[in-house]
Formats: structure tokens, sequence, C-alpha cells
């Protein structure tokens, strides 16, 4: 096989509300006792997030297009203050097969980052999948019942920025990683 005929090197890759280590444990205990109850499998602590764009397989050697594309979107929608999303309730899609952490609300401010990172994607030539965004976490998957009673309270989940996450599939399951991170927070100008 000569290089020209060599596939490309992909990456699987999306942009994502990545949260903290203390408040992803925090959703993980929370919902675990309702991941059960639903027949499903836990989403690992480690890989709980909120998908803001997600956009498949990408060619390795596009990766610093999304980098820009990524800048652009955290200097559009730049905050004076953290993204707070606050998830008060637990809901089956049963289409999906999945038990997700709904936030209470849809928060503006995340649905336009959501959507000038996939706009600005597919202006691009990427293909984001393009549903509209919902902000929800994936607590358990393979569910096949929406789970019996659960105690539920409310959980806040506060982001300063976001990621764009390398996927991977391993014997184990899926492995996420952080390419890189973007702030979404104004930094204060020095007073002169």
């Amino acid at each position: 096989m000569t290089e020209r005929e060599l596939p490309e090197p992909t990456q699987r890759l999306f942009f994502a509300l990545w949260p903290a280590e203390g408040p992803r444990q925090a959703l993980a205990r929370a919902s675990a006792r309702a991941a059960r109850s639903s027949g499903g499998r836990a989403v690992p602590a480690r890989n709980l997030h909120v998908t803001l764009a997600f956009l498949g397989s990408v060619p390795r050697r596009r990766v610093p297009e999304l980098r820009r594309i990524a800048q652009h979107a955290a200097a559009a929608c730049a905050r004076e203050a953290p993204l707070a999303l606050h998830f008060e309730r637990l809901e089956f899609w049963p289409r999906q097969q999945i038990l997700c952490a709904l936030a209470a609300e849809e928060i503006p401010a995340a649905s336009a980052l959501a959507a000038v990172l996939k706009d600005t994607a597919a202006a691009a030539g990427f293909t984001p999948d393009l549903k509209p965004f919902r902000a929800h976490v994936t607590v358990a998957r393979k569910s096949t019942q929406a789970p019996r009673r659960y105690t539920w309270r409310e959980l806040v989940w506060r982001f300063d920025g976001f990621a764009l996450i390398d996927s991977r599939t391993e014997p184990e399951g899926p492995v996420y990683s952080v390419v890189d991170s973007y702030s979404l927070v104004k930094s204060e100008k020095p007073h002169e």
C-alpha cells in the first residue's frame, strides 16, 4: 500500500461543558440508584459532561480549524460570570435508551454557545450533529425503563469555559480526554 492509499488518521471529537471532578462525582452518587433501577449501565463519573456539539470522526489535520472555531465561539459567547446549570430531575429517553439529568430550564447562554459551535463548524465543512441543544447529562446507557422512585436534590454545575474532547472506544468502554479548553468568562482589564 502506498502512502496515498493509507486512510487518513481521524479523531472522534465533540465540544462539551466539561465539569470538575467534584461535581461529576456528586452527580454520579445522586443518580446511581436511579441508573440501576432503569436497567441501564451507569456512565462512569469521569465521563459525565454536557455535549454542546458532536462532530464525529474528524481528520487530524483539521483539528487546528476546530481550535479556531472554538476560540471564535468563546469570544462571541463571553460572559461576566460562569455559566450555571441546575439539574433538578432525571428523565428516561426510551428511543435512545438513556437516563439523563436535565437542566431545570434551558439556559440561553448555553444554547447560544452550542448554536455558534454547530453553525460555525457546519459552515467550515464539518458535519456536526444538528439536533437542537438540550442541556442534559447522560447518567446511564442501555436503560430499558424509567427508574422507580428516586430522590433527587438539585445539583448545580458551574462552567467558566468549555472543551474540545477526544472520544476513544476501549475494551472497557469510552475514554474521553480534553484536547483543549476555552474560557467563557471575560477577564477583567487592569485599571490604569
